[in-house]
């Protein structure tokens, strides 16, 4: 298995790996995968990561970074490690029973914020964390929404603590993206792994742009068997928009812009065809609520669609996700999930929350600064791995500057123990090497529930970080769930 050194355990750590358990005994599930990669030398290595990123690019795979001191961007490769990560189905099957179980309870709680507020009540949660918070939007107040769903597509970010159980990271719950990565991951690992891909019977993905279609097909409000969808992306040059055209090629819909559509005087959303106006029924929107309708949000917006927010109102179009969900996407509200599951299901959670420490509390904020080494820091505002201190690499001297800045606006940063994510074999560097890493499966709520058979797993390419966001260098792997 370490012929010519290629496959290098040396320095593993305390990280759970999902190939080697203690004193690197191979994962038996792992068997076949371990075979494979230690009958290959690295010509035959090298030839299969060429294989796997010439397939990337004549599929045009790719996905958009942003300058940080620019408004210049470029399109970049996708990046996919071939070496598969594994989960045994019986493991899955309880994770996604806890991830529909999160977003039933999710849902549940932004219809109660927007309508009588008991969890709020109950459990005497500051205002401060959702009332006055730019998620909150008072246009949603006294809505119930069809089959009281508010976020129907969610992507919960998953870890795998040292104990080798699952931990909900955060619920993604606004303009969720990745799921079109986590499906031509797996076009290209057919192509450059067949064999090995069939050895396993892994669980099929594909029929996740037929679920989706089903899930906005079933929250239109008319009456009819086949209600007119469409796709609302920002435009080409939005950091989703390879995604945005795929799902929208996959279901079969129209992809438009906000110059497409328009709302007549009957409040009702018509898009422009050559042949007319016709009515749209359901939008998925991958626009931001504040850009969606320049009447209610930015006055300056030239993405959305005038009067769309009060056609939605008026219960003549469907927006997917809702306005207004987001209330119930920020990283201080994440930790009352748990709460949120024994209040509305009167169940116990089945998948674990981190503990999380609120910087606006004078305790929490002085028990993080003198633990801060075994801290995450995180801003509740931000994505993509921005912003994230994360104490262990901190030097004695940058410790005080970030608390300042925590306490000039503590309401924006909230803080968790430091876990160290699960690692998996990764191709870097000549060598095959544990590297770090996450997951992204997606839920989708209509009139059923519908969790993908595993997800985007996101690696950190760069030996011992824990930054798996492709924006920052991280890539991804195949997700394969495995009877």
């Amino acid at each position: 298995m370490k012929k010519d050194g290629l496959i290098n355990y040396s320095d593993k750590g305390n990280s759970y790996d999902e190939f080697f358990g203690k004193s690197l005994k191979i994962r038996k599930h792992a068997q076949k995968t371990l075979n494979f990669l230690s009958s290959l030398k690295l010509e035959e290595l090298k030839d299969i990561n060429s294989a796997t990123i010439s397939a990337i690019q004549s599929m045009g795979i790719t996905f958009r970074v942003y300058q940080d001191d620019s408004n210049s961007s470029d399109n970049r490769t996708w990046p996919l490690d071939f070496i598969p990560r594994l989960i045994k189905k019986e493991e899955w099957k309880m994770v996604e029973k806890g991830l529909i179980q999160r977003v039933k309870a999710l849902n549940m709680f932004i219809e109660d914020c927007y309508n009588k507020k008991k969890f709020l009540e109950e459990f005497k949660i500051d205002d401060s964390l959702v009332l006055k918070t730019s998620a909150y939007k008072k246009y949603c107040l006294n809505k119930k929404l069809k089959h009281g769903i508010w976020s129907h597509i969610c992507g919960s970010d998953l870890i795998k603590g040292e104990d080798g159980d699952f931990y909900v990271l955060e619920d993604n719950l606004r303009v969720p993206s990745g799921v079109s990565y986590m499906l031509e991951n797996r076009m290209v690992m057919k192509r450059v792994l067949p064999d090995l891909f069939n050895k396993y019977g892994v669980n099929p993905v594909d029929d996740y742009p037929s679920k989706l279609y089903e899930t906005l097909a079933s929250v239109s409000y008319a009456k009819i068997k086949s209600p007119e969808i469409v796709l609302l992306t920002p435009g080409i040059y939005n950091s989703a928009y390879f995604e945005h055209s795929y799902l929208a090629q996959q279901m079969g819909i129209d992809l438009v812009e906000g110059s497409d559509l328009e709302v007549g005087k009957d409040n009702y959303v018509y898009k422009k065809t050559i042949e007319g106006l016709q009515r749209v029924h359901v939008i998925y929107r991958r626009i931001d609520d504040d850009y969606l309708d320049p009447e209610v949000g930015n006055p300056e917006s030239t993405i959305g669609v005038r009067g769309l927010i009060k056609s939605w109102s008026e219960k003549k179009v469907s927006i997917i996700n809702a306005p207004g969900c987001g209330i119930a996407d920020d990283k201080a509200v994440y930790s009352y999930v748990p709460d949120m599951i024994h209040f509305y299901l009167k169940e116990k959670p089945i998948l674990k929350n981190i503990d999380t420490y609120f910087m606006n509390n004078k305790e929490h904020r002085e028990f993080v600064e003198k633990n801060i080494h075994n801290m995450v820091i995180k801003p509740v505002a931000e994505s993509g791995g921005y912003g994230i201190v994360i104490g262990k690499d901190l030097k004695s001297n940058e410790v005080a500057p970030i608390f300042r800045k925590i306490r000039n606006n503590p309401r924006n940063f909230v803080a968790q123990p430091y876990i160290s994510l699960s690692t998996s074999p990764t191709f870097s560097n000549e060598k095959i090497e544990p590297r770090h890493l996450d997951l992204r499966p997606f839920i989708l709520s209509g009139l059923k529930h519908y969790v993908t058979v595993g997800g985007l797993t996101r690696v950190a390419l760069k030996k011992g970080s824990s930054i798996v966001n492709s924006s920052q260098g991280g890539g991804s792997k195949d997700t394969w769930v495995i009877d």
